[in-house]
């Protein structure tokens, strides 16, 4: 049985026992909610009590109180506060670029320019023919030699050979640095134009290409690999694998006899002069050939066939005409100054 305090409203729970005055504030306490159902009594029960009239019975000192089973709820935890508002510190400029596209200066983006064709076969025509002099000079200094194992030769004859020779050779010296420069300065020109009509990128950066292409004995193995990669480019590999695979082939040996001439060209008698004679021939015949073989490769990516086309003509018996078809009439024939039939 549970008894509110008239004063202070707190519900006491005096069990079986009606109490009067409350513990805490010695207010009044009200009497319990069943008691004026107990002393109403029953009523018939054809009659059921409205609401109204249930309400109007009420003691204005009774009031109805919602309890919670159990103990009371915990406290309700306050939102933890989440700090300032995020601002940006200044305008955002991810969205806000306007890119106006500017006329182009042609100064600007200039395509690279190499040599051109007809500057690079003139190198190497001149090329090839100081390396046929040098074959010929050395020839008529080894018939030379041949003479004066019988016959002593005049000072200013042996001497003119053999200034003839130096200045051939250095001759030979400078075609050879002049044929790398021209074609290593055309061969970047020519594989930017070829990767870039693909849109895209040549690779390889241009300090590897004059790296590679001017470096001795580096450039026996990358600048037959930069022109590979060049044919490739161009969709050209197929046609182009034996010129290069035969340039390739003669500049070695080309290389490799020209050092062995370097080597034995410190010999005094005069077979080991006159054999490293021979072997000087023998380089400057292999380096003519290897500038022809260049030629030609060279001659490959500048020179492309056309296209032949992909059908032929075939002689073809001639249809036969035509006849007509059953209940068409073919035309009138009539002899002449005559009536026509009836």
């Amino acid at each position: 049985m549970i008894q509110v305090c008239s004063r202070c409203g707190t519900r006491w729970n005096v069990r079986d026992r009606q109490r009067a005055w409350c513990p805490r504030c010695q207010g009044a306490l009200l009497a319990p909610a069943d008691a004026p159902a107990a002393q109403a009594g029953s009523r018939p029960p054809g009659h059921p009590p409205t609401n109204q009239r249930v309400a109007a019975r009420r003691s204005s000192g009774y009031r109805w109180i919602a309890v919670r089973p159990g103990p009371p709820p915990p406290p309700r935890r306050g939102r933890r506060s989440l700090g300032p508002t995020p601002r940006y510190l200044t305008i955002p400029r991810w969205g806000l670029v306007d890119r106006i596209a500017l006329p182009e200066d042609p100064g600007a983006h200039t395509e690279r320019r190499g040599p051109s064709s007809t500057f690079v076969r003139a190198t190497l025509l001149a090329a090839a023919a100081v390396f046929a002099l040098a074959a010929a000079a050395h020839t008529l200094r080894y018939l030379l030699l041949l003479i004066n194992r019988t016959t002593l030769l005049p000072p200013f004859i042996a001497m003119a050979v053999l200034l003839m020779g130096i200045l051939i050779s250095l001759a030979a010296v400078v075609a050879v640095i002049a044929t790398f420069v021209v074609t290593t300065s055309w061969l970047i020109a020519r594989r930017a134009a070829a990767f870039g009509h693909h849109g895209e990128v040549d690779p390889r950066p241009e300090w590897a290409l004059w790296a590679g292409c001017m470096i001795p004995l580096v450039n026996l193995v990358w600048a037959p690999v930069f022109v590979i990669e060049l044919a490739r480019a161009e969709r050209v590999g197929a046609r182009q694998r034996g010129p290069i695979a035969l340039w390739w082939i003669a500049w070695l040996f080309s290389t490799a006899i020209s050092a062995w001439a370097m080597w034995t060209r410190s010999a005094t008698e005069p077979q080991g002069v006159a054999d490293n004679t021979v072997t000087m021939v023998i380089a400057y015949l292999a380096g003519l050939v290897t500038l022809l073989l260049l030629w030609r490769v060279f001659n490959g990516f500048v020179r492309k066939p056309v296209d032949r086309p992909q059908h032929r003509w075939v002689v073809v018996a001639p249809t036969p005409a035509e006849s007509p078809s059953f209940g068409e009439t073919g035309p009138t024939v009539e002899s002449r100054d005559r009536e026509p039939a009836a």
